[in-house]
């Protein structure tokens, strides 16, 4: 080459470099911040389509609303980080609802909120106890025990809903009570993330979570028993599904066993559209409780807007793949 070749060459190899340079800075900003981005935006475009979005009254009830969703997302957010899959919260959900209905006449409320509690523990100790232990599917593994679970919760009702009495009565304070003007779930909600960001980001078990999900076997081969990581994570999962029965339980004033059917889905996507990659390793509470606030969001737009129920589940669903195409893209791109 000629010295005026080589110049030209060496510029245009610059060039190149800084583009690039420039584009990973744009997916890593895309990758931190995009979720917060499209919050934002989409508060903006609410309160532009319908002048009731940001009243308190409407900003609250939103709030309620999605405060069971974002509970069972942050379960669900540890069992994603270490490469897994739960499916079987909506029937766990529906499984701590009911109990807390039937036990409450005779055992008390604390003591029926306590057993249904438990029971969602069990559920995801067995999930997770199978998971890690023999090695089998999550897919799989979670699919049966949403069978299993709601086919008890029918089985416990006798196919019909339970209503609460008097002695529950406390349980539906709490979940239609407010302080001021927030509602007692949310409340609850923000101590759980709070919580859920705690544990994430500063404590020894959200880092080896994380890193169990980057990579299990090096994790494993550096002497942690990842197995108990992995059932623990179903555990905290299945705590939480039976915790948002509860509540729901208590807003509704009824234990039905056909309550939370396709809430798993719901509760993957706020995960995904909350950024936390279904590879494993990647995601915070708090961007997962964005991801929730957002499908809350258009939801909330598309009822203020009279947009029938059907089309709004197509509107989701495409929402859902978008998140999960625009994750895609950054992956491939940033590797």
């Amino acid at each position: 080459m000629t010295p005026l070749q080589n110049v030209q060459h060496f510029r245009s190899n610059a060039i190149k470099t800084e583009r690039h340079r420039q584009g990973v800075k744009f997916l890593s900003f895309t990758r931190r911040y995009g979720t917060l981005v499209i919050f934002v935006l989409l508060v903006a475009a609410a309160a532009y389509i319908s002048t009731d979005f940001l009243t308190l009254r409407n900003v609250m009830n939103l709030l309620r609303q999605a405060s069971t969703t974002i509970i069972m997302a942050i379960g669900m957010l540890f069992v994603v980080l270490t490469r897994g899959i739960d499916l079987s919260i909506g029937s766990v959900l529906a499984v701590g609802g009911v109990i807390a209905a039937l036990l409450a006449p005779e055992w008390g409320l604390p003591a029926s909120i306590a057993v249904a509690l438990v029971a969602g523990l069990i559920c995801g100790l067995a999930c997770g106890t199978l998971i890690a232990y023999l090695r089998l599917p999550p897919f799989v593994i979670t699919l049966a025990m949403m069978t299993v679970a709601r086919g008890s919760a029918f089985i416990l009702t006798g196919g019909q809903p339970i209503m609460l009495n008097d002695a529950a009565s406390g349980l539906s304070t709490f979940a239609g009570g407010y302080i001021g003007p927030v509602p007692y779930p949310v409340l609850l909600m923000a101590a759980i993330v709070l919580l859920g960001t705690f544990v994430l980001m500063f404590t020894s078990f959200g880092r080896l979570v994380k890193a169990i999900g980057s990579n299990e076997e090096a994790v494993r081969l550096s002497g942690i028993r990842t197995q108990r990581y992995i059932v623990a994570v179903y555990v905290i999962s299945g705590f939480m599904a039976a915790l948002a029965g509860v509540l729901i339980t208590g807003r509704t004033g009824v234990g039905a066993p056909n309550v939370g059917v396709g809430f798993e889905l719901q509760v993957i996507a706020a995960v995904v559209i909350g950024g936390a990659s279904l590879m494993g390793g990647r995601g915070d509470a708090l961007n997962t409780v964005l991801g929730a606030l957002i499908l809350a969001i258009i939801g909330n737009i598309m009822n203020l807007s009279n947009v029938p129920g059907y089309t709004q589940q197509v509107i989701m669903g495409a929402v859902i793949v978008a998140a999960v195409i625009l994750q895609k893209i950054q992956n491939q791109k940033m590797s």
